[in-house]
């Protein structure tokens, strides 16, 4: 008969049972259930939404805060942390669902998530940049393709992700269409890559608080010597940096405006769409996010970091149901939750109708 080393050693001498042994024990060793290498590219983008040369260039960014103090045989390898959050951020499986097919327990998949988030949260502003001054010129030309409206350099809107609220304080997070979510401040440029991001303020906040209550005023103003705007619904106040359209147009002249914005902002419904169906953790479908509002938010942060990388690489955006074998060609947009804001300042809309649509 044996006895674990933890057990026998804890006994004094003379009450070692005679004729057991002392028992070495040898520590679990994580056998790793994907490999990468027998993989598929598309099988490879279809489950992580990054192809394996992204996968393998992000996990050696992160691999120094992923790596456990001490370099055990026993620890999960930096590349199966990455491979099991990019799974459960694409499917928005349950984390047991997630764990059992990475070869880890629930638990311990729940402080892998922690601990790659929290690595992915020190790169989000290499990953997600606003338009520099030297690249201006372009990315108002990228948008006045879109809809003939000059010097925009951005749309903005929000959107809202599902969570289970704090109990001491849920009826914060209830939204005005009646569930608990963070309301997520997006700024997309023309072709769709994330510019400005803003997801720390609960659902019942209007957009218009969670705009003022970010950096985006301040980067415009510095901004507006070169004459640039934003674009929004009408759930945002007319500003001197952001155009919104005309509630009840009277002209030939403000119609044409309206028509053009409309084609304009459509861009940053579409952005939304292809984040939400791109990593379904976010989308109602997927269910509600059931981690506090920090890690929510870090969840949302990290989402928008890894469009914004597949787009940069130009990786195609796959699924299960999708046409031509997965390749997603088109993705429902995310419609608008506008609701009217009060105190427009008309008079830069104005001079852009008359200088523009008249």
């Amino acid at each position: 008969m044996l006895l674990c080393a933890a057990v026998f050693d804890r006994l004094p001498p003379r009450h070692r049972p005679l004729g057991l042994a002392r028992r070495k024990i040898y520590p679990p060793v994580y056998r790793p259930l994907v490999d990468l290498s027998t993989m598929e590219e598309r099988h490879i983008i279809l489950r992580y939404r990054l192809d394996r040369a992204t996968i393998h260039e992000l996990c050696a960014q992160l691999e120094p805060d992923l790596m456990s103090p001490i370099r055990r045989p026993t620890g999960i390898p930096p590349l199966v942390q990455v491979l099991s959050v990019l799974h459960f951020l694409a499917s928005g499986s349950f984390q047991t669902t997630v764990a059992m097919s990475s070869g880890m327990s629930q638990p311990m998949f729940s402080k892998v998530l922690s601990r790659v988030l929290s690595a992915l949260m020190k790169y989000m502003q290499r990953y997600i940049v606003f338009p520099e001054e030297g690249d201006l010129a372009t990315v108002k030309g990228d948008f006045y393709a879109l809809g003939h409206i000059p010097n925009i350099i951005g749309a903005i809107d929000g959107t809202h992700v599902a969570l289970v609220p704090p109990k001491d304080n849920e009826q914060v997070y209830r939204n005005r269409k009646s569930y608990h979510s963070m309301n997520v401040q997006v700024v997309c440029l023309a072709d769709q890559y994330i510019s400005h991001l803003n997801a720390k303020f609960p659902g019942s906040v209007h957009d218009t608080y969670v705009m003022r209550n970010s950096s985006i005023p301040y980067v415009m103003e510095q901004l507006q010597r070169h004459r640039v705007w934003l674009i929004g619904d009408s759930g945002y106040p007319n500003l001197p940096w952001l155009l919104t359209p005309v509630r009840n147009p009277r002209t030939r002249a403000e119609e044409r405006y309206n028509e053009a914005h409309g084609r304009t902002r459509r861009i940053i419904e579409w952005t939304l769409g292809v984040l939400k169906a791109r990593f379904r953790c976010l989308h109602m479908t997927g269910g509600s996010l059931m981690y506090s509002p920090k890690k929510v938010c870090h969840i949302i942060v990290a989402c928008c970091m890894l469009h914004n990388l597949a787009l940069r690489r130009q990786l195609p955006f796959l699924q299960e149901d999708g046409p031509d074998g997965g390749v997603v060609a088109a993705v429902e947009p995310v419609e608008s939750e506008e609701e009217e804001d009060d105190g427009d300042d008309t008079d830069n809309r104005d001079t852009v109708i008359q200088q523009y649509f008249q």
